[in-house]
């Protein structure tokens, strides 16, 4: 195997870039593997360890981009970086033709605001170490913030929301990536239609499933204001997710208030819990938080009702806005039996490939009970982290740092994921490879163009694992939601109609107590 690496010193791309180029030399004939990736620590030694020269590395920046190529021959490996330098300087002259930008894009967010004096909010999405200064600046000019970039010190946050709140002025972040501001969608945004329903979200894709959920279900949303999964820390204090509930309950678009969030500070829930259902109903969905949410002998909060998970918590809002209850269970336990049949003994393992980090981290609180340990990198207790021992039930959040370093998301880069689906399903221990598909604007096209052929051959091994695939999106996404559920039913797969019933179906699936695909948390 020849394996070639190409440096191009000072030259930052983003994702999107980065996942053209990569395609490019992945479809040069004789490339094995190949990657555009920025020169991040963690990359350069990920491709040390791949047997890329560590000479050819040293003195590599974070921006600095890396072509790198495993090839049959030295010939096929040369191709293949000549047709990515030749695609990304292609790329270049269409951006700089004249047809193509009639004027200079602004350079800084003065220029920017000169531009569109009627701007209220920046979105920022610059390297972690300058975005706080960006955001600084914003709050200046009397802007609402997105703050989309991560690596943002958590001091850094805490001022900024503290001056944010002095202010009036949302700091929506760092690390925020869904956001529907009056109809506009920002981020990794669903399709929804308007209405009456507001969602203030620590937790990205928990958003979009509460979003789409209730989209599906025949109820509206009103806006949807993500605030960063370390707002509701005790360090932070909940200062934007309090700021969102107050903003949510004088708009007079807005009838009910559904408040997400992975486990905060017990204190902080304690807190929105009291600050909410005042003047309107209140849901939250405080996920792996449990009893901790309320002091003993300390009496409900009128209008607020506590939920265990995201589908519980959107059932919640249908039912305030005088909706029928949808139907969520029916038939996911004979299709368990159906598919717990044909496994072989040995197979008794849940294997997760998570795009969507609160989706895996309620799949979790939902499984443990049932299966006992769970191991992952960002695993309910310290002891269930990955590494894990054989045959033990595996599930990874893939948009986490350590795998999204100089690479695109998996939202993003479906490609991602495929190798690591066929590697659970040669583990002669898995029952059940569970997948989630997420849709929406800044997503790929078409996520189950990629995954499904390889869901098809997994399931099509003789007595291999079941494949359970989630798709949270609505039928006005780019992608559409039928048509991309249709290609994985095509495929062989289970395809649940929420997050929570793809986690218990897979459970039930590897446990072998088909009852569980429709069991319902209190």
């Amino acid at each position: 195997m020849s394996r070639v690496l190409r440096a191009r010193r000072g030259t930052y791309m983003d994702s999107i870039r980065l996942m053209s180029a990569t395609r490019t030399m992945q479809a040069v004939p004789g490339v094995a593997w190949a990657a555009a990736v920025m020169a991040t620590p963690a990359i350069t030694e990920e491709l040390a360890g791949r047997g890329f020269p560590r000479g050819d590395l040293d003195g590599a920046s974070a921006e600095d981009l890396l072509l790198a190529v495993e090839a049959h021959s030295d010939g096929d490996a040369e191709a293949a970086l000549i047709a990515a330098e030749m695609a990304l300087e292609a790329e270049a002259a269409a951006a700089a033709s004249p047809g193509r930008v009639a004027e200079r894009l602004p350079q800084t967010l003065r220029e920017a605001l000169t531009a569109l004096p009627s701007a209220n909010l920046a979105l920022i999405s610059v390297p972690g170490p300058y975005a706080a200064l960006e955001a600084a600046k914003a709050l200046s000019a009397g802007l609402h913030v997105l703050l989309f970039s991560d690596n943002v010190p958590l001091e850094a946050e805490v001022e900024l929301k503290s001056r944010g709140a002095e202010l009036g002025l949302l700091v929506m972040g760092p690390g925020a990536g869904t956001a529907i501001l009056g109809g506009t969608g920002l981020g990794f945004a669903n399709v929804v239609t308007r209405g009456r329903v507001g969602i203030v979200a620590a937790a990205g894709t928990g958003a979009q499933e509460v979003m789409c959920l209730l989209d599906r279900w025949g109820a509206g949303i009103s806006h949807v204001i993500g605030v960063g999964g370390r707002d509701v820390s005790i360090e932070v204090g909940g200062r934007m997710a309090s700021l969102a509930l107050s903003a949510l309950n004088d708009d007079e678009d807005t009838d009910a208030v559904l408040l997400v969030s992975k486990p905060p500070a017990p204190e902080v829930a304690r807190s929105l819990l009291r600050e909410g259902g005042r003047d309107k109903p209140l849901v939250a969905a405080f996920l792996g938080l449990g009893g901790a949410v309320a002091d003993p002998g300390e009496p409900a909060v009128p209008g607020v009702e506590v939920c265990r998970s995201l589908e519980g918590a959107a059932l919640s809002a249908v039912r305030l806005q005088g909706l029928p209850r949808p139907q969520v269970c029916e038939g996911l336990a004979a299709d368990a039996a159906t598919r717990m049949s044909g496994l072989s003994a040995h197979r008794r393992a849940v294997r997760g490939l998570f795009s969507g980090g609160t989706l895996c981290h309620e799949a979790m609180l939902l499984l443990h009970p049932r299966l006992g340990a769970l191991h992952s990198n960002v695993p309910l207790r310290p002891e269930w982290r990955v590494p894990a021992p054989p045959g033990a039930h595996v599930l990874l959040d893939l948009g986490e740092e350590e795998f999204t370093r100089g690479r695109p998301h998996p939202m993003i880069d479906p490609e991602s994921r495929v190798q690591q689906l066929l590697e659970a399903a040669r583990d002669p221990s898995t029952a059940v490879i569970l997948i989630d598909v997420v849709l929406g604007h800044s997503s790929h096209p078409d996520p189950a163009g990629v995954l499904a052929p390889v869901c098809r051959e997994v399931v099509e091994q003789d007595g291999g694992p079941a494949v359970v695939a989630y798709v949270l999106g609505t039928d006005r996404d780019p992608q559409g939601y039928t048509r991309q559920r249709e290609q994985f039913e095509r495929a062989g797969c289970l395809v649940p109609p929420t997050a929570a019933r793809a986690a218990l179906l897979a459970g039930a699936i590897a446990v072998r107590l088909p009852a569980l695909a429709e069991w319902e948390p209190s």
